[in-house]
Formats: structure tokens, C-alpha cells, sequence
């Protein structure tokens, strides 16, 4: 309990004396008045749509085979495209199996639109597309070479969706093509067009190293850029970001390992 002296000066618990702390005097807010605040409202955070070109669908049991046709798409799995070979036949099977692919063609390897999981040869696609992928983006390192890291289309995209009227698309358009990097893979695919075509839409992708582009590469060719489950619930990614990309394809990829052998996948082209 604190004890006073004569001079009114507060003493501590241990004697110790406390100064005592004169207000300032000063000019007393008005009663009601507010104090102005300088804090900048954030701005909104928009996303912009995710790009789809090939869906996979997993289909029904029980469906038709009549609703694995171009023109019954739309009607059974609400979705506008065509059918795409993009699986691979395994190589052992039998010539009677062969009924049981949508849209085979001849080739080495088989190429078909879908078909049961047993018979698609989904490791040799993906281990085919990583080894492609780890040799595009040799190359790619090479064209690069001497470049500061690049802003990828999706984030100069983001910023113009939240402020159209003070950052318009015009100028997201050549804030991006300006950038040295994204010039160097333009000037590339300018001489080279063709299998050495490096994507600017995959910018942030190569920048996140051989492995990680490897690994994107190789779910990306099995998953596609968006899934429709067996029971019509649809996994895609929330934008064209990276993190969003990632994050679609470990449910994708943890989808397509739990599903069935007889399970049948088909390949649409949207």
C-alpha cells in the first residue's frame, strides 16, 4: 500500500519516491469531435477465373455408351467440348480389350480418349511428361540466362481486377510483355516455334525450379486443369496461379489414386 509524505509526493511500496507527472496543458478536444484516421482502406482481393482447356471426367457406372459421344456432353455432364486421345493404351492389352477405349487410334503408344483405369497406362504418361518437362525447362534455362525473375500474367491480372479504373488491362498487358524474361521466351518461340514452344502462360511455373516444373508437368498431363467426379462434384483450381494450380492437383492426384481399376476416365476438350 503506497504512503504520502508532507509535500503530497507518492511513496512505493519500498520508500522509493515517484515523480509526479504534470499534464501538459494544451488545447481539449471538442466534446463530440472525432479524430481523423489515416489508415488506407485495403484493397479487395479478386481472383481471377482459372483457365480450363481439358477436363477428365470420371465416368457413371451404369452410363450409356451413347453418352460418350461429342453431342451427349453437354447432356449428361453439363459440359461443351469434344473428346480428346489424350490417355495411353498399356501396352499388353489383349485385341478384345481394345473394345472398351473411347476413340482409340493407332500409334506407339495407343492413344485414346479414355477408357477403364486398367487399361490406361497412366505412370508411362506421367513419367513421359516429367522427362519432357525436365528437358524444356533445360532449355528454357538458356534462353532465360541473365534475366531477373519475372511478375507472372496471373498476378498483374489479380492486380487489375481490383482496380480496373486506376490500373486498366492495357497496362497489365505491357508491364507484362515488357519484362526482359518474358521477352527472351517470346523472341524464342519467334525463331523456334514448334516442340521447343516455351509458354509465357507457364512463366511461374519455370520459375519454380526443374523439379517443381517436372512435377506439375507430369500430374498436369494425367489431371488435366480440372475433374469431374464420378458423383458430379467438379475439382479445379481457383485461379491460373501456381499456389491454386498446386493445391487442384494434390485433390486430383489423391482423387485418381483412390478411384477404382474399372473405373472409366474421359479426356474433353472444353
Amino acid at each position: 500500500m503506497a504512503a504520502t509524505n508532507g509535500a503530497a509526493t507518492p511513496l512505493s511500496r519500498y520508500g522509493t519516491r515517484v515523480p509526479t507527472v504534470t499534464p501538459r496543458l494544451g488545447r481539449k478536444p471538442a466534446p463530440g469531435a472525432t479524430v481523423a484516421s489515416t489508415t488506407v482502406p485495403a484493397r479487395p482481393v479478386v481472383t481471377p477465373t482459372a483457365t480450363i482447356h481439358t477436363m477428365i471426367v470420371c465416368l457413371p457406372d451404369g452410363l450409356p455408351s451413347q453418352a460418350l459421344t461429342a453431342t451427349q456432353l453437354d447432356r449428361h455432364f453439363g459440359v461443351s467440348g469434344s473428346l480428346q486421345p489424350r490417355f495411353w493404351a498399356i501396352p499388353n492389352m489383349w485385341l478384345w480389350q481394345r473394345r472398351d477405349l473411347v476413340a482409340p487410334r493407332k500409334g506407339r503408344p495407343v492413344s485414346c480418349a479414355g477408357g477403364p483405369v486398367k487399361l490406361l497406362d497412366l505412370a508411362a504418361m506421367r513419367h513421359a511428361a516429367g522427362v519432357g518437362a525436365g528437358i524444356r525447362h533445360q532449355l528454357w534455362q538458356q534462353v532465360v540466362h541473365g534475366t531477373r525473375p519475372a511478375t507472372p500474367w496471373p498476378t498483374l491480372l489479380a492486380r487489375h481486377l481490383a482496380d480496373p479504373a486506376r490500373y486498366p488491362r492495357e497496362r497489365a498487358e505491357a508491364d507484362f510483355h515488357q519484362q526482359p524474361r518474358v521477352n527472351a521466351m517470346r523472341m524464342h518461340n519467334a525463331a523456334s516455334y514448334g516442340a521447343a514452344h516455351l509458354s509465357p502462360g507457364e512463366l511461374e511455373m519455370f520459375q519454380a525450379g526443374p523439379m517443381a516444373y517436372q512435377h506439375y508437368s507430369a500430374t498436369t498431363a494425367v489431371c488435366g486443369d480440372a475433374l469431374l467426379t464420378a458423383d458430379g462434384h467438379q475439382l479445379a483450381p481457383a485461379s491460373d496461379a501456381l499456389t491454386h494450380r498446386v493445391t487442384y492437383l494434390e485433390q486430383a492426384v489423391r482423387y485418381l489414386d483412390t478411384v477404382e481399376a474399372d473405373q472409366r476416365l474421359l479426356a474433353v476438350v472444353l
